[in-house]
């Protein structure tokens, strides 16, 4: 049931859209919500996981652009440091003390060639992504020019379809340019199949795993044949780390959306065929909305819509509610359907959103809840970091 205010409310909706020890109910929307005791409990039951198949688990900070959350990560769950996306989201995480960055991708533009070479300058071990032999000189010349090294990993594609090579010659070929290379380490292999991600059966992304393993077996095998044993084979996510880490093909998992979930990721089913977000993974992200409209009897209208969210995996589903239905949405309104007419103006849902990632980088703040309480505020650090 909706409350009234028992706040200053000169404190919150300039910069922040809490304050800690706010009840809940205070909290401004539409914003991000954390869950704390889900987070950890995520967080833990990953680590631990990882410990006991032999696995090292590189965080991807992409999903949450949060120094905070991934030194929760490293903390209660071991994660060794961060896996980025572009070099502005690197930036961010080294200058802030993480030490140990992956970018897990290409970097072809020289200025920002420059600036990665510049990040190990900072006390950071460096590693990025390479699927042309071009690429290998540029690197090896912006890192001689600042007297640093980048460790590069040979991208395979096994399977998404985008970037890597797709043979052993290649991945070999590669590899012996960026040990040659002045200013470059070669330190293995990355190879992450995210096409079959999302595929709901089990079977089906087991299937498609089956033959990523098979490509990325054969080219270790290349590679050692070659006198290049990588240091690193570096994969999976959240719908597939079950595959990669009883392989015995790779040593690094890269996983991400388990610690927040979405929508999308939660109906994928487990070998049992149970969703995970129940037998896995529990929500612990949320866009905490407010009901702004009832003039329809049957729909309620919400704060959060386009701008709040991204509906590229579909629409989000409203947490803990069967009465209730999220059907659509504009820039700023959410449509619920509300057939019994139970929502009433002010009262706050907890959305879980479709796709997490995108979802994250549209908002600055996420707001920490324990048993009911605003505990903490965290940027999110790297939002907007897409360059």
């Amino acid at each position: 049931m909706p409350q009234s205010a028992s706040f200053n409310s000169f404190e919150v909706g300039y910069d922040v859209p809490a304050l800690p020890g706010m009840d809940e109910i205070d909290i401004q929307t539409p914003c991000l919500v954390l869950d704390l005791d889900a987070l950890e409990r995520n967080i833990k039951k990953m680590g631990q996981y990882a410990k006991a198949h032999g696995m090292q688990h590189r965080a991807h900070a992409k999903m949450h652009k949060s120094v905070d959350v991934l030194k929760l990560q490293m903390e209660l769950g071991g994660a060794i440091g961060a896996c980025c996306q572009k070099v502005s989201e690197a930036e961010v995480f080294v200058r802030s003390g993480i030490q140990n960055v992956l970018v897990s991708n290409q970097v072809r533009d020289l200025a920002k060639i420059d600036r990665l070479a510049r990040l190990p300058l900072l006390d950071a071990q460096v590693i990025v992504c390479v699927d042309d032999l071009a690429n290998v000189g540029d690197l090896s010349a912006a890192a001689q020019r600042h007297n640093t090294t980048i460790e590069c990993l040979v991208e395979i594609d096994c399977g998404a379809g985008r970037c890597g090579v797709k043979t052993s010659d290649e991945v070999l070929q590669i590899a012996k340019a960026i040990s040659a290379a002045d200013g470059l380490k070669f330190s293995g292999i990355q190879a992450y199949q995210g096409a079959m991600q999302h595929l709901d059966s089990y079977e089906q992304r087991k299937a498609k795993l089956d033959v990523a393993i098979a490509q990325v077996a054969d080219a270790v095998k290349a590679l050692e044949e070659g006198g290049l044993k990588p240091e690193l084979v570096s994969g999976g996510g959240t719908g597939s780390y079950y595959f990669e880490s009883n392989s015995g093909v790779y040593n690094e998992l890269q996983c991400g959306s388990y610690a927040f979930m979405d929508a999308d990721y939660g109906r994928i089913h487990d070998k049992d065929g149970k969703r995970i977000d129940d037998s896995e993974w529990e929500n612990a992200l949320f866009i905490l909305t407010s009901v702004m409209s009832h003039a329809k009897p049957h729909l309620a209208v919400v704060d959060a819509g386009l701008k709040a969210q991204s509906v590229d995996s579909g629409l989000p589903i409203i947490y803990g509610r069967d009465d209730v239905k999220y059907i659509k949405c504009s820039d700023e309104h959410g449509v619920i359907d509300d057939p019994n007419g139970v929502l009433e103006i002010n009262e706050k849902l907890r959305l879980v959103p479709g796709h997490c990632d995108p979802t994250c980088n549209v908002h600055d703040w996420y707001v920490g809840v324990r048993n009911g309480k605003v505990e903490t505020l965290w940027p999110v650090s790297a939002r907007g970091k897409a360059y």
